[in-house]
């Protein structure tokens, strides 16, 4: 019978311009936390290449039948015999890429994929321009996947605005939720922590997002504190900007207790938007 408590870890990363470096990076620190006694195991947002030439991106990602990174990263999972969410990978898929997230099994295998859904399409007032579905290929499927301990559910950093997908995901009976990201450090100092503890009190479910963190080779600035985030939205844990491993406890009864004192899931109701027109007499312009 699996134990309704479990370990989970958040690999904190500065990913370069070099995806075998990258790998190396990530399988490292998988392989700690695992001998840390880490059960759950998971990665950042472009674990595999930080890139913002999208002619060099483009070049440089592969298809997923010959992904090195994908390979590397499934056989850490066969070695530490873990559960591994890669928190994304590019990955070629036809002109366009996929910021694509794997979960893996301690057998290496790949038993959920998901695709971005939210691109990030943003004009920053510090200058920043980001234009991600000028190069990456939207998803249009949320993904549940089955573990030992229950449902989890996926998503990756943007995402993590649109709390329709969670409490989605909530109502079909997940018990984690995950958004592991790369966030610029302007919008992470801002709403970082508090969209992490409002999905989790929302849905009354674990939050767990690895987080990309500091000034990459490609010269954008990623915000990283990685968190841990239980269902009454306590922090368990919470990584500077520095790359790392942070771990907690998942106790899965701190889900229904949750969800008991605060029956929101229950409590959903469908409604209907009516705009009504103001019955202010208008006055007349002599007036």
């Amino acid at each position: 019978m699996t134990s309704p408590r479990f370990t989970a870890a958040c690999v904190q990363m500065r990913s370069t311009r070099d995806p075998l470096r990258n790998r190396d990076d990530a399988v490292r620190l998988i392989r700690e936390a695992a001998a840390a006694g880490a059960q759950f195991v998971q990665t950042p947002e472009v674990t595999n290449l930080c890139e913002r030439d999208t002619k060099r991106l483009r070049e440089i990602s592969q298809s997923e039948g010959e992904h090195e990174v994908l390979a590397g990263l499934r056989q850490a999972a066969r070695e530490t015999k873990v559960w591994l969410q890669i928190g994304s990978l590019s990955v070629r898929a036809g002109e366009k890429i996929a910021n694509r997230a794997y979960m893996i099994d301690p057998a290496g295998k790949i038993v959920a994929r998901y695709d971005k859904i939210h691109l990030f399409d943003v004009d920053l007032p510090n200058g920043e321009t980001w234009r991600e579905s000028n190069t990456f290929t939207g998803g249009d499927q949320a993904t549940l996947v089955e573990t030992p301990w229950g449902l989890v559910g996926m998503s990756i950093c943007y995402d993590v605005r649109f709390p329709y997908l969670y409490r989605a995901e909530a109502e079909a009976g997940v018990f984690m939720l995950t958004a592991p990201a790369c966030f610029t450090r302007q919008t992470g100092e801002a709403h970082w922590q508090v969209l992490q503890r409002a999905r989790a009190i929302e849905n009354g479910a674990f939050m767990v997002s690895a987080a990309q963190g500091g000034l990459h080779e490609d010269g954008r600035e990623s915000y990283g504190h990685s968190i841990i985030v239980d269902p009454w939205g306590r922090v368990l844990a919470e990584a500077g900007n520095e790359p790392g491993l942070i771990m907690a406890e998942i106790d899965l009864a701190l889900v229904a207790d949750a969800r008991q004192r605060i029956p929101t899931l229950r409590h959903t109701r469908s409604f209907a938007v009516a705009t009504r027109k103001s019955e202010t007499p208008q006055l007349d312009a002599a007036e």
